[in-house]
């Protein structure tokens, strides 16, 4: 599992790499043919891996402890500028609740799980293990979008 949260981080590396490339008005752009911007699909990465591993997983009920959850989850869309102190923080987060992630996974927290069914992939995790593959493949195709959404507000 070592080099699953390795991809994790280095994914989420890529994906600040790309914002640091863009101003403020470009990470809020909507281009043309999409429903949101490179900032939703950063949040949603961040606040989606939290509740993949901890809500979906029967770990935990609560999603209090999920910043941003409101804003980024399933079927939201952008209704709001987002800030650089925003952006900022979702940069501190896309990284440290990943490292959280894995301490919980190195105490055993995560070792039952209750399985449920993903919307997205339609498929059913059984395991720790298929939930944190299914967060890093979910992970790049939002990355998937933003360099998509990166070509055509830069064209």
């Amino acid at each position: 599992m070592t080099e699953t949260f390795k991809f994790i981080l280095d994914t989420r590396k890529a994906f600040i790499q790309l914002l640091e490339g863009l101003s403020l008005e470009q990470i809020n752009q909507i281009p043309t043919g999409f429903n949101n911007n490179i900032a939703w699909n950063f949040g949603h990465i961040v606040v989606s891996t939290q509740t993949l591993c901890y809500v979906r997983t029967g770990i935990t009920s609560d999603t209090s402890s999920v910043k941003y959850l409101e804003a980024y989850k399933k079927g939201s869309k952008p209704t709001y500028f987002v800030s650089e102190e925003e952006v900022a923080e979702l940069k501190n987060l896309a990284l440290s609740t990943i490292e959280k992630i894995e301490a919980d996974y190195k105490k055993g927290i995560f070792q039952n799980i209750q399985p449920y069914d993903t919307a997205t992939y339609g498929a059913t995790l059984h395991s720790f293990a298929e939930v944190l593959i299914t967060t890093s493949g979910h992970d790049n195709l939002h990355l998937g979008y933003a360099i998509a959404q990166r070509r055509a507000i830069t064209k």
